[in-house]
């Protein structure tokens, strides 16, 4: 017989000693009925009055499985302290023919056990309720006296002998400056850095730290109010900061809060640590510009062009731009049901190829089972010798083994079906890009790498070998071979009046210039040092390779020359469209 083992306490205050006498005689309990143990499911610091515990929850789950066979406990009040839940949480195991059994409480399987288990899970809910009714009762009356009822000490206080809240004369001061200093103008930050420097600890002995500060700030102990739950005491204790002094800092709080994060970027720049240089390989960094109207622009910059570390020439991109055509990348890629078939494909030969050990377990459970038959086939034709005998418990012997290693590795690894591969993909669709944390959504789990051109940006995704990042050099290489092939995942197609989507399974190629010459990464109106660039000499057949729909701004030839039939480069392969 298979079996698990639960083991749980309910406060912090408890010691890892309790769930280890637990697991002790729990353990001690199935070898003295013969069952193997296959896992230990622990929850510290969780109490039973409620169901929200996720080891308790796992073991549910795993019991639909049919891995084990019994639930083993140090007492029944370990398993749950509500009769509810008891009983909801063991009828669900015993449709899974999973029981729950106690290692010290002995309850018989007849009708009589049925009544000593529910007064069993009757006392301990009743224990519970009363323990919480008694220790209630004695923190109100500590409280309607002042005293102190446990937790953390403000800074600024101390406690006597009596569990009264005295003035600490050393700390206070800088409690009263704190108020003093926010009310004249002065940040959390500043205040942080002022109290570290001066030495202040907290009451446990740590460096000040701003939620120190933010806390400080609220606390209405410093009045002299003393509270709990519904009991609240005004003067209940020595009053450190004036009442109207208080009152000003909270309302210079509730102003604060009504713009925060005023001094940081408005904008997320959501590529950051996804979006290379395609020329340097380096990150690009979020940065902005104002035009002469005032008008702030949002880009993503080299940051070896933005530092200066070496000659790089990639041009800032528009922020918004980038994002909304990586968006609709992804958009458009979840939006194909073959490529939705292909990741759940791969995802289903990925996880068989996670566990080597099952698939061979399963083969050799699979030859015990055979030979145990064929041993019982010859008994029953009467061959029957003390080798045969010998034989079928060795087999019988290797059979239980395997099975214990087949359920330990399947509890290890959960799998996860075909169905629940697809209701994940296809939830990305019902996604709205407006939203910010959406869009975040996408981009995480999608987008494996950006790396951006002058005249063109390719978009990797990461459904192809997993998350694994695609270096420069590879691309490179890419590039240089599939460039003289027609038609290749890395081929762009001619410019098109609407956006369409590009060719290819795995990577993502746009090419983008201007009928100036300019890159995409130019930011219209915004404010750059760069000297005027020299008028050249084009060719007839200078590069111009296009995409997307003129009314978006990305291709600004003029529709005779947008309707010229392109032809393709003899170096690049790519389509090309004269320059008058």
């Amino acid at each position: 017989m298979k079996a698990v083992i639960y083991a749980r306490y309910s406060s912090d205050n408890q010691r890892e000693e309790s769930i280890e006498g637990q697991i002790r005689e729990c353990t001690a309990f199935a070898e003295k009925n013969g069952i193997t143990i296959l896992r230990h499911y622990i929850d510290r610091a969780f109490s039973a009055k409620t169901d929200n515990r996720p080891e308790f929850q796992n073991m549910i789950k795993d019991s639909g499985r049919k891995l084990f066979d019994m639930v083993i406990v140090w007492k029944l009040d370990r398993f749950a302290r509500n009769r509810y839940d008891s009983a909801r949480y063991k009828s669900l195991l015993k449709k899974n023919g999973v029981k729950v059994v106690s290692a010290t409480e002995v309850i018989s399987e007849g009708a009589e056990g049925i009544i000593l288990e529910s007064v069993l899970e009757g006392y301990a809910e009743y224990y519970s309720a009363d323990l919480a009714e008694k220790v209630v009762r004695g923190m109100t009356d500590n409280a309607l006296k002042c005293k102190f009822n446990g937790g953390t000490i403000p800074i600024g206080y101390v406690i006597d002998d009596e569990q009264h809240f005295q003035i600490d004369p050393i700390t206070a001061p800088y409690v009263l400056e704190v108020f003093r200093r926010y009310d004249s103008g002065t940040t959390m930050t500043e205040l942080r850095d002022w109290l570290n420097a001066e030495g202040v600890k907290n009451t446990r002995g740590n460096p000040i730290t701003y939620n120190s500060i933010q806390h400080i700030l609220n606390n209405r102990r410093y009045i002299g109010e003393f509270a709990f739950r519904d009991t609240v005491i005004p003067d209940g204790i020595p009053a450190i900061v004036p009442l109207d002094l208080f009152n000003r800092v909270q309302e210079k709080l509730a102003v604060n809060k009504k713009a925060p994060a005023r001094h940081k970027a408005e904008d997320d720049y959501l590529l950051t640590t996804k979006i290379f240089c395609g020329y340097c390989g380096a990150y690009l960094c979020g940065e902005s510009g104002t035009s002469r109207t005032g008008e702030v622009h949002h880009y993503y910059k080299c940051v070896s062009v933005k530092k200066k570390r070496t000659a790089c020439e990639c041009k800032p991109v528009r922020k918004v731009w980038l994002e909304n055509l990586v968006l609709d990348s992804i958009i458009e890629m979840l939006a194909d049901d073959h490529t939705i078939d292909a990741i759940t494909s791969m995802v289903m030969v990925m996880q068989e190829q996670e566990s080597t050990a099952l698939p061979m377990y399963e083969q050799q459970l699979q030859e015990a089972n055979t030979g145990i038959n064929n041993l019982l086939n010859a008994i029953q034709q009467g061959i029957l010798t003390k080798s045969t005998k010998t034989r079928l418990e060795e087999l019988e012997a290797t059979r239980d083994e395997l099975e214990n290693k087949i359920a330990l590795e399947k509890l290890a690894k959960p799998r996860v079906s075909e169905e629940q591969v697809r209701f994940f993909l296809h939830r990305f669709r019902a996604l709205d890009i407006a939203k910010p944390e959406q869009r975040k959504t996408l981009i995480d789990v999608f987008l494996n790498a950006v790396y951006v051109f002058n005249d063109k940006i390719v978009i990797s995704c990461n459904y192809k070998d997993g998350t694994k990042t695609i270096n420069f050099s590879d691309i490179e290489c890419a590039l240089t071979q599939r460039a003289s092939v027609p038609g290749s995942d890395l081929d762009c197609p001619g410019a098109p009046r609407n956006r369409r989507p590009l060719p290819g399974v795995f990577c993502f190629v746009m090419l983008v210039r201007d009928s100036k010459g300019a890159g995409v990464n130019d930011v219209p109106g915004a404010r750059q040092s760069r000297a005027p660039a020299r008028p050249q000499a084009r060719s007839p057949t200078t590069d111009f390779i296009s995409m997307g729909s003129g009314s978006r701004g990305w291709d600004r030839a003029e529709p005779a020359r947008r309707a010229r039939r392109p032809r393709r480069d003899s170096r690049t392969g790519f389509l090309l469209s004269k320059r008058p």
